[in-house]
């Protein structure tokens, strides 16, 4: 316990947080949680506004005195560099990434480009800026994902923070391969570094090319809702809101050089998660229970589609006390009702 309160009472002190990707679905959530909750931290949104960041999903904190947005690609090593030095930024939290596997199927380049070469950008703008002998007071903090374990059969155990990487898409590959330069800083500079492999995000502003906020917008629309294969496929989903306060408990107490999976021990199979959001959609439209259910449309599977994942997420719920909080129908309920506003994104697609 001592050494926990030792690491909140040195980030009270903090000049800077460079949050990458702040005005992404993770990303705009975290800022928001940070920037509410510390009023003594002055928080950097650094995003490239590319197509799936909105910088509606901040309106609200937009002109709080400890925030700043800045539009800038985490791959300008000049840009990033002039940041951390303009702004004092004593930590990272790197959110900043291309996310969606069918995209990274079509154009593994720029998954590449942004994930591998964003990550090291930044890695290396925090060790030319932080003086090694002020190591104790900076942090970098990757934000990861379950998928660069690899996939699971049913009746395997949970993904651990020591399972194996084995990246099946060129989504995970890449951040598996940022997560190794992550180590690698740490191992050979000793730059203090944190990951985090969190499981499938719902809720409020996700961009909708995912699951989730497709399976809404179509059932509004009245178009087929696309399941991949026979809809077997196994995900665990984690609410949003409890992934940002996760992520607030590594970042403040976490130990450094180590891993903490984040996952919401709520697996679902896709297609018994279209027929929920039906149910819960329908609902809220005022339509006869089922309405939907015929709009559901089977597939082709996308290439290399992994079976199942699922985490363990023991170690950070013995280690740092954290515990999800949103029931799943609920979150599900609040994340149906903002998509059915007026203000929600329509997908590009």
């Amino acid at each position: 316990m001592e050494d926990k309160e030792n690491t909140a009472l040195k980030w009270r002190s903090i000049s800077g947080i460079l949050i990458s990707g702040g005005y992404g679905f993770i990303g705009s959530h975290v800022v928001r949680h940070f920037v509410k909750k510390y009023p003594q931290y002055r928080i950097i949104n650094v995003d490239k506004l590319t197509y799936a960041a909105n910088p509606e999903y901040l309106k609200d904190i937009e002109n709080e005195s400890n925030y700043i947005f800045i539009q800038a690609d985490v791959c300008d090593y000049a840009k990033m560099e002039e940041i951390f030095r303009t702004y004092k930024i004593d930590a990272v939290i790197h959110l900043a990434a291309e996310s969606h596997v069918d995209r990274s199927i079509t154009d593994p380049f720029d998954f590449a480009r942004s994930n591998v070469m964003g990550t090291l950008t930044l890695l290396q703008t925090a060790k030319t800026c932080w003086k090694k002998e002020n190591y104790h007071k900076h942090l970098f903090y990757q934000i990861s994902t379950d998928e660069v374990y690899g996939a699971l059969h049913f009746g395997d155990d949970p993904f651990l923070e020591t399972t194996p990487y084995d990246p099946r898409s060129p989504y995970s590959a890449s951040k598996a391969s940022a997560d190794h330069f992550v180590r690698a800083f740490y191992h050979t500079y000793g730059l203090p570094v944190k990951i985090s492999n969190c499981s499938n995000n719902y809720g409020p502003c996700q961009y909708p090319e995912k699951l989730i906020p497709v399976i809404i917008h179509n059932i509004v629309k009245r178009k087929p809702l696309p399941v991949y294969g026979k809809g077997e496929n196994v995900r665990d989903w984690l609410y949003v809101e409890d992934h940002a306060c996760a992520i607030d408990l590594v970042f403040h107490n976490g130990r450094i050089g180590e891993t903490y999976n984040i996952g919401g021990d709520n697996e679902w199979q896709n297609i018994e998660l279209v027929r929920l959001l039906i149910e819960i959609t329908d609902r809220l439209l005022g339509r006869p229970p089922g309405d939907s259910l015929p709009l559901i449309s089977f597939v082709t599977d996308r290439p290399g589609h992994d079976l199942r994942y699922a985490i363990n997420a023991t170690k950070i719920k013995t280690e740092l006390g954290w515990q999800q909080q949103m029931n799943f129908r609920e979150g599900l309920e609040r994340t149906v009702a903002w998509y059915l506003r007026d203000s929600a994104p329509q997908p590009s697609l």
